[in-house]
């Protein structure tokens, strides 16, 4: 099948012909349609690359931890590495913001190349960091890069996925997270090796791994189409359409009939964007239940993740004693439950259902961290028993964590929904991610373990709380199509 396209779509219908321009579509019925395939598997593994560099860089900041403070040129405190760590995430908060916008306006597909270029540029340059400044500089720059992929990769996978497997298809992509992490993990104890490269130049090597990996994606995208959904809205429906039939001849043998009694039609009237306030009224006052759950589970997870992973490999380092070089050997396990969690608890989000699971992963994650916390506090655990609490936490918490971004993706309108997940995303990583690192930071500075107890039982409060508002107030959307969910603004009766 050939599915490559350029970045340009033709002529778009103008803002006066739009105006006045209704299209009857079944392209979304079509592709709900439509049985897993190839054409699937190699839009999953294209876009959702983007978790797994996501997760090796995290992972490296963590792991790497060690070598940085180590390090004769750049000599970190805990301090410097959770402002940096804050600096990367913020990053990632203007970057969601500002590409987020520019998704729902001028498309996904342009978007990959740009969010990715810069995330290749960012990582390659943070190799090269002098100093703290530096080193922040091009962490936030990374992040940035990360923070578009997010909501650009989000939406489109949301509408290129069929519905009965949407659920799974997001927690598992959001899951690979942690094959980065793997992969960081890994290479931290290569390249940190004395015997090997050594501290010093080893986290260099390994910020280069991730720019090279980010430019072997960038060829991996170059077939990926456009996503219909999102052009047959901005005023191109022929290309929609064209792009639809290529992936049914793909997947089904032949181009279905658009205008069979088998599909559901819809009505739309073009538009060539959404304006600002009409996107602000949506989300805050249209969907405003909507909006809350989002923002209640965008933050939970966010303080949840942020302040215990980033601080990872100093809570082994200073409290248990285990040398910078040897982290990452702890970190395999716990990588390997975040990603077991989504993988084998996926399936129950479209079968029992999102309200359900979302409730439960949120509230065993919460009770579980403040039981191990407590542990901790008193230091009934070894560095062993520490990684097994956190691999059995973080199965739970890894599929609760994705099902944040599952749930804001699919439940606002086609012309909003990249910018939707870019607001729910900031906001939550804003207050819940870049407080977090920056907090631990200097929680694990005053070498307390009541004081680190004390920030754990921040985390599980939130992670019950946002279960209790799950369960009150999230909608049951498994199973439906986007358009069931939330009719886009450009619905006509």
């Amino acid at each position: 099948m050939q599915l490559q396209q350029s970045l340009n779509y033709g002529p778009a219908v103008s803002a006066a012909v739009a105006a006045d321009r209704i299209v009857e579509t079944s392209i979304p019925a079509r592709l709900d349609a439509l049985p897993w395939s190839g054409f699937h598997t190699r839009v999953v593994l294209a876009l959702g690359i983007t978790w797994i560099l996501d997760g090796l860089e995290v992972t490296l900041a963590g792991a790497l931890s060690g070598a940085l403070k180590q390090s004769p040129v750049l000599q970190f405190s805990n301090l410097d590495l959770g402002i940096a760590n804050s600096a990367y995430l913020a990053g990632a908060v203007l970057g969601a913001l500002g590409f987020g916008w520019l998704t729902d306006r001028i498309g996904r597909k342009k978007l990959f190349f740009i969010t990715l270029a810069l995330y290749l540029t960012a990582t390659a340059a943070t190799a090269l960091s002098w100093n703290i400044a530096s080193y922040a500089l091009f962490r936030f720059l990374t992040g940035a890069g990360i923070g578009g992929e997010y909501t650009a990769i989000n939406s489109t996978i949301q509408e290129l996925v069929p519905a009965r497997y949407r659920g799974w298809t997001d927690l598992v992509i959001n899951g690979s997270f942690w094959i980065g992490a793997a992969m960081g993990a890994v290479a931290a104890i290569v390249l940190l090796d004395p015997a090997v490269i050594g501290p010093d130049l080893g986290w260099r090597v390994a910020y280069l791994i991730g720019a090279s990996i980010g430019l072997v994606v960038l060829f991996m995208r170059m077939w990926i189409p456009e996503s219909p959904r999102w052009l047959m809205i901005h005023g191109h429906p022929e290309k929609a359409e064209e792009i639809v039939g290529e992936i049914e001849r793909s997947v089904v043998g032949h181009k279905r009939d658009g205008g069979g009694a088998d599909f559901t039609k819809i009505r739309i009237k073009m538009r060539d964007h959404t304006p600002i306030g009409e996107v602000v009224h949506t989300l805050f006052f249209t969907y405003r239940q909507r909006a809350l759950v989002g923002l209640v589970l965008m933050i939970a997870q966010a303080f949840f993740y942020n302040a215990i992973f980033f601080t990872f490999a100093l809570v082994l380092t200073d409290f248990y004693g285990i040398s910078a070089d040897h982290v990452g050997w702890y970190l395999l396990p716990f990588a390997a439950g975040n990603f077991l969690g989504p993988l084998l608890l996926g399936r129950l989000f479209d079968t029992l259902g999102r309200r359900t699971m979302i409730m439960f992963t949120y509230g065993v994650s919460g009770v579980l961290l403040a039981l191990s916390g407590y542990l901790f506090s008193i230091g009934a655990l070894s560095a062993q028993g520490q990684t097994i609490a956190w691999m059995i936490i973080f199965f739970f918490a890894s599929p609760a964590a994705s099902a944040a971004y599952l749930t804001v993706s699919e439940t606002f309108p086609l012309e909003i929904r990249a910018l939707a997940i870019a607001v729910f995303y900031a906001i939550g990583t804003g207050i819940g991610g870049v407080i977090g690192p920056a907090l631990f930071g200097a929680l694990i500075d005053t070498g307390s373990r009541s004081s680190v107890f004390a920030g754990y039982l921040v985390g599980a409060f939130l992670m019950i709380a946002a279960a209790i508002v799950a369960w009150r107030y999230a909608i049951s959307a498994e199973r439906k199509s986007l358009e069931e969910i939330a009719r886009p603004l450009a619905f006509m009766e």
